[in-house]
């Protein structure tokens, strides 16, 4: 299967399975509701995460070629994605959550190479970081996917992995079930799908790329881009105020701009310009 045809059919998967995972959502109570720091004010729909995990798994039975790298992407991915559509029914505690999260991190270890001791345990950490982060800017609608095509599409290009393309063209026909107006939620399960694989697909090029200590700290900031930058923003933030990085607020980049007048469709296209900035800026630092 080519690439075009996986592009056509992964957004038609997505488009076409959306209202499936709506009518599941509505018939098991797996709702959003909304509170003082939320910006929805109706009960919301919250698992169409599991229309990605589902094209994502039809997709690998599909493709020819399955290496062991890409198993350990797809089990990872099965393990955080479950982690979070539990969530999204029942609530887990924040640290369950985290230990789903580094144990499926763990898995870059048997495919990490000759890359070294303490790269791996960087990429480790940023990994599970990643995958949190993706959750973190997951506040307005459109957000996190726009932000997951716009990363995914750069390490398409970039490192040439056809194994970009389920992920993206998927969350590209949610997007119009989530944005401007939205219907569904992807929900936790469905943003951590979107952070890890992402951050694994990331790591298997910083892996290959050969770069010094410096500018491989430099590249894990950049090509994690607006998620992940403000995400470190809101870990010191909430540890400056003596509370737990996991204390839920509004202070996020998207809360701010709001805040200050902008419309959605204007916080997010000033977000997205934002994040292809760093995408942009992690090509640049690439080529040195």
């Amino acid at each position: 299967m080519n690439v075009l045809w996986s592009v056509v059919l992964g957004v038609i998967w997505g488009a076409a399975m959306t209202p499936v995972s709506i009518s599941l959502s509505n018939h098991y109570g797996m709702m959003d509701y909304p509170d003082d720091r939320k910006i929805h004010h109706t009960p919301m729909p919250r698992g169409a995460g599991v229309v990605l995990w589902g094209g994502l798994m039809i997709w690998a039975l599909l493709y020819p070629d399955v290496t062991f790298e890409l198993r350990m992407i797809l089990t990872g991915a099965t393990i955080v994605f479950y982690a979070g559509y539990i969530d999204d029914m029942f609530s887990l505690s924040p640290f369950g959550r985290l230990a789903a999260h580094f144990a499926a991190a763990l898995l870059f270890v048997p495919i990490s190479g000759g890359l070294g001791l303490f790269k791996t345990a960087l990429l480790v950490v940023w990994i599970a970081g990643v995958t949190n982060a993706y959750n973190f800017i997951d506040g307005l609608n459109g957000l996190s996917l726009a932000m997951s095509i716009l990363c995914l599409s750069f390490l398409g290009v970039t490192c040439g992995s056809v194994w970009v393309v389920p992920v993206a063209s998927i969350a590209a026909g949610m997007f119009f079930w989530n944005f401007p107006r939205a219907h569904t939620f992807v929900g936790d399960g469905g943003v951590y799908l979107l952070g890890y694989f992402i951050a694994m697909i990331a790591s298997l090029w910083l892996r290959d790329a050969g770069f010094g200590l410096t500018r491989f700290g430099a590249m894990l900031l950049l090509a994690g881009g607006v998620p992940v930058i403000d995400t470190l923003c809101a870990i010191l933030r909430r540890l400056a105020a003596g509370k737990s990085p996991f204390y839920p607020d509004r202070s996020h980049i998207h809360h701010r701009l709001l805040d200050h007048g902008f419309s959605p469709v204007r916080v997010l296209a000033t977000l997205c310009l934002l994040q292809s900035g760093s995408l942009c800026a992690a090509w640049l630092l690439a080529q040195v």
